[in-house]
């Protein structure tokens, strides 16, 4: 699985309740997919984290190659069909 050095040094290490998997099972089924200016692209999907019941909105960014980890966060302010 390719992930940049920043997503397995930087993202992983600051945002513990994340997992490759679960960003992996985003960008397998977005609910939403909408590539930058920059070519990266961002989806969003539903997760849910260990301990909680309720799903929540992440967003993955990938690089252009749409498979290469890049960046992923929970996204609070996530409205479908919105960028």
């Amino acid at each position: 699985m390719l992930a940049t050095r920043y997503f397995t040094e930087q993202i992983l290490r600051k945002r513990a309740y994340l997992n490759e998997k679960m960003c992996r099972d985003v960008v397998a089924a977005p609910l939403l997919r909408i590539v930058q200016d920059d070519g990266r692209i961002r989806h969003w999907g539903t997760v849910t984290l260990p301990g909680e019941t309720e799903s929540r909105i992440l967003r993955v960014i990938t690089l252009p190659d749409g498979e290469t980890l890049h960046n992923a966060f929970l996204d609070r302010n996530f409205r479908k069909g919105a960028p």
